[in-house]
């Protein structure tokens, strides 16, 4: 599986950790949407598309094993950090 394409919107808003949204196509293939792109303490990370459930939030998609994690993560923050 490769990550074929990113799509990031920077968000400006004042106070907010979010920085930014992503869309991200896997193998020209399969897209996912809502991506978010937040500044942490330790530096931009990424949060997967969620939905509110019973009063908690759950990942709607999100990869199954740390490598793929970083794989989306490296991806979108690169491409955050080469959008105007």
């Amino acid at each position: 599986m490769k990550i074929t394409k990113v799509v990031v919107r920077k968000v400006e808003k004042e106070n907010s950790r979010i920085k930014g949204i992503a869309s991200a196509i896997l193998d020209n293939c399969f897209a996912v949407h809502d991506i978010r792109i937040i500044e942490g303490e330790k530096g931009l990370f990424i949060a997967m598309p969620s939905k509110k459930h019973a009063g908690t939030f759950r990942d709607v998609a999100h990869p199954v094993d740390p490598e793929t994690r970083s794989m989306f993560e490296n991806k979108i923050i690169e491409a955050y950090k080469n959008t105007k």
